[in-house]
């Protein structure tokens, strides 16, 4: 069973706030701030620093809860585990980009399910830092995002290459072109992903490499969602720099056109990543080759 006291350090350390801890946990106050005090006696490091009535994490803090949260992900694992063993089916969490949600990861993760009797997936879609926090800590058991992680306990498996295009409506005088540079791009108003998504962190580092800011463009929105971005494209609000692989749906029907960038070489490697200790690899095989057979027909 897992530690109270780690239960109750994880909601502390959610809402900076012994007396809102005490009411989410249905604790008393000093019981929270008792839960504490023992878990630093125990660790013999002080985990929060009081100032003023407001709780900080320390440097040591930080470290008591990561750990606290892999542990809590690794016990919910192991009932999960143990509720699919008399079942006898297999229950995943596989988190996914933005990018990968907009093209056909859910399908091949769809067909996977119907293909292989007794699983069942659940799908995250977050940013790929927030993917790697979870992957690292066992909330996920998969990840599948654009690019790779520096870490030696998490194995990577590539599923794709993908690369980023210039999107634009098919009545863009830059239709007609088969190839875009630059200064064409600076003349357009343009739709970008936030400033935290892979895809826009990648253009803006080809676009250094050159000595070019992202100021120099006229960037007048900023989405999030891909399908409203490419919906924005489509009506002749702007253009836009996407992943190839999310326009394939709209290419096969003629609906937007994509171009590529003179001297602007965005290629990027979509992988699986998972644990050392990841168990199911006949799932890594499967959905491989489900990718691989669905992407035929979209490419």
């Amino acid at each position: 069973m897992l530690d109270p006291k780690l239960k109750t350090l994880l909601m502390v350390a959610k809402t900076f706030n012994f007396t809102h801890a005490a009411e989410q946990l249905a604790l008393t106050q000093p019981a929270v701030s008792h839960h504490i005090n023992k878990l630093e006696e125990e660790l013999g490091v002080k985990i929060f620093n009081r100032n003023k009535g407001k709780l900080k994490l320390t440097s040591d803090g930080e470290i008591v809860v990561m750990y606290a949260k892999r542990m809590k992900s690794l016990y919910n694992k192991l009932q999960q585990n143990l509720i699919d063993e008399k079942r006898h089916i297999t229950s995943l969490t596989v988190g996914i980009t933005h990018t990968a949600e907009s093209n056909f990861v859910a399908e091949v993760l769809a067909k996977c399910c119907n293909l292989n009797k007794g699983l069942s997936i659940k799908i995250i879609t977050e940013s790929i830092n927030n993917l790697y926090n979870m992957l690292i800590n066992y909330e996920i058991d998969l990840a599948i995002v654009e690019g790779k992680i520096n870490d030696t306990d998490i194995n990577s498996l590539l599923l794709d290459t993908d690369y980023l295009v210039l999107v634009v409506a098919n009545n863009n005088p830059l239709s007609k072109k088969n190839m875009v540079t630059i200064n064409d791009i600076k003349k357009e108003k343009m739709i970008l992903r936030l400033p935290n998504s892979g895809t826009r962190n990648l253009f803006i580092a080809h676009l250094e490499s050159l000595n070019i800011s992202i100021k120099e463009f006229n960037v007048i929105l900023e989405v999030d969602n891909i399908a409203t971005i490419k919906d924005l494209v489509r009506q002749g609000f702007g253009i836009s720099i996407l992943a190839r692989s999310v326009c394939l749906d709209e290419l096969k029907n003629g609906e937007i056109t994509v171009l590529p960038i003179e001297n602007l070489s965005m290629v990027r490697e979509t992988s699986i990543l998972y644990h050392k200790d990841f168990n199911n690899k006949e799932i890594l095989q499967a959905i491989t080759k489900i990718y691989n057979e669905t992407a035929k027909v979209y490419k």
